[in-house]
Parts: structure tokens; C-alpha cells; sequence
């Protein structure tokens, strides 16, 4: 049997962007997004244009759904079959990092944590599953803003005195989670505490949820307040792994 044809996977993923967002993207916003080359990403646009599956702003010459592929809805991966695919690379994660791991989605009602894992130090902690964080102050929240266009912030609250309150210092801290794909919290929501994420993808490179692991600035920090690089790569290991399981398993 031939395998999946990649350019109908990202194909669809781009379908799977538009229908979830607030409004048109431009061709660069869906190339970052999905993680693909701007050239690939137009060159999918046109197609999907030509088809009606697409329409394009005259005045912004940005992309929306079109008339031909109707209402799509939210086409959101199954909450529980991703923390079925999940649930062992979580508790590896924990095990290597020596940290709480968590894995959140955006929903209506901001970022949710979906599965929890206790550091493996045996020591008091409480179940975090439900808990909504505040997208602007964690490493979750700013990997869920940069990738789906259904994260969003209404308040830019305080919580410490490196909380990220300016607008315009978040959506620059955003661009820089697309630019190096992961994100970073340094006593941001918490005093004493860092935090690490990156981002979940499932098939044509559509980012469905994030990773991360939290644990005090001491561990995860140098003495210059720098997340450190090897805590990094366990992240994004980890990510990586759970976006092999997603896309083997459909």
C-alpha cells in the first residue's frame, strides 16, 4: 500500500488553521504556524484557492475558508487520544528532568491542563488536570499563543514583577518562541519558579497542545537567570517524540 501524500496532510492542516482562527492569516503567519517554507505554504494556498477551498482579502491579500469547503468547525485532536499517546513520553520526560511536567490545550476558557505528572522526588504536590493558566506568564500559554490561533489574551495580569505586562514586549516574546520553537517563564507566574514548553504537532504540522516542564529557578536556571540548554532539549525531545506517536498512530 502506497503511504500518506505529505502535501495533502499540510493541505489539510492548513484547512484545519483557518477554520480555528479569529480571522484571515497572511501566508507568512500560516508558514510559521505549520512550520513550513513560505514558497510551500503559497504554493498550497494558490491550489486551495483555485479549488474554492480558499478565499483571499482584495484589500489585506490575506487567506480565509471559501464557499467550496463550507463549515469546518474547531477539528480539534481528541483530548483523551492525546494523552493516551502522551502519557509515556510525560513520564519520561519527568523522570530525565527531575521535574513536574505538564501538557496543556487552548480552550475557550484559556490554556487547560490536560495530564500532569508529579516530579519524582516523592514529595507533597498537587494534581494540576483542569487547572487554566494564564497564557501571557507561562512557557505553556506562550507556545500555545505563537502556534494556535485559538489562544489568546484578554488581560495582561501581573503575578510577579517579571510578569509580562506590555502588549507589545508579549507579542515580541511570541515572535521569538516561533523563531527558536520553544518557549521559556522565569518567575513570571510564579516567584522562585521557571518553567519550559514547546509545542505538540500532529499530522501536516498543526501544533494540537504543549509540553513543559516547571521546577524552581535553581535548577532549571544558570546563576544568570538563562534556562539551561540541556533542560531544553529534553523538552523538545520529548515533543518530538509525542508528534512521532500522533502521526504513527493515524
Amino acid at each position: 500500500m502506497p503511504g500518506p501524500i505529505q502535501s495533502i496532510e499540510r493541505a489539510a492542516a492548513v484547512l484545519r488553521l483557518l477554520a480555528r482562527g479569529s480571522g484571515p492569516l497572511g501566508v507568512g503567519e500560516i508558514a510559521t504556524a505549520l512550520d513550513l517554507a513560505k514558497p510551500t505554504a503559497h504554493g498550497i494556498l494558490r491550489t486551495l484557492l483555485g479549488v474554492g477551498f480558499v478565499d483571499q482579502d482584495a484589500l489585506t491579500g490575506k487567506y480565509l475558508l471559501g464557499p467550496a469547503i463550507g463549515e469546518l468547525g474547531t477539528d480539534r485532536l481528541d483530548v483523551n487520544e492525546l494523552r493516551s499517546r502522551a502519557i509515556h513520553r510525560a513520564d519520561a520526560l519527568a523522570s530525565r528532568s527531575g521535574e513536574s511536567v505538564r501538557i496543556a490545550v487552548a480552550r475557550e476558557d484559556g490554556i487547560t491542563v490536560i495530564h500532569h505528572v508529579f516530579r519524582p522526588d516523592n514529595s507533597v504536590q498537587a494534581l494540576a488536570v483542569g487547572e487554566v493558566l494564564p497564557a501571557h506568564a507561562t512557557a505553556l500559554g506562550k507556545v500555545l499563543l505563537a502556534y494556535d490561533a485559538a489562544a489568546e489574551v484578554v488581560a495582561l495580569q501581573g503575578f510577579t514583577r517579571r510578569t509580562i505586562t506590555d502588549r507589545g514586549e508579549l507579542d515580541r516574546a511570541v515572535a521569538e518562541v516561533r523563531r527558536r520553537g520553544w518557549a521559556e517563564e522565569v518567575e513570571e507566574h510564579r516567584s522562585g519558579e521557571a518553567g519550559i514548553a514547546a509545542p505538540i504537532r500532529a499530522r501536516g504540522g498543526l501544533v494540537v497542545a504543549a509540553i513543559g516542564i516547571t521546577g524552581p529557578v535553581d535548577r532549571l536556571c544558570d546563576n544568570r537567570l538563562q534556562v539551561r540548554s540541556a533542560a531544553v532539549e529534553q523538552v523538545r525531545a520529548a515533543a518530538a517524540a509525542v508528534h512521532r506517536d500522533l502521526t504513527a498512530a493515524r
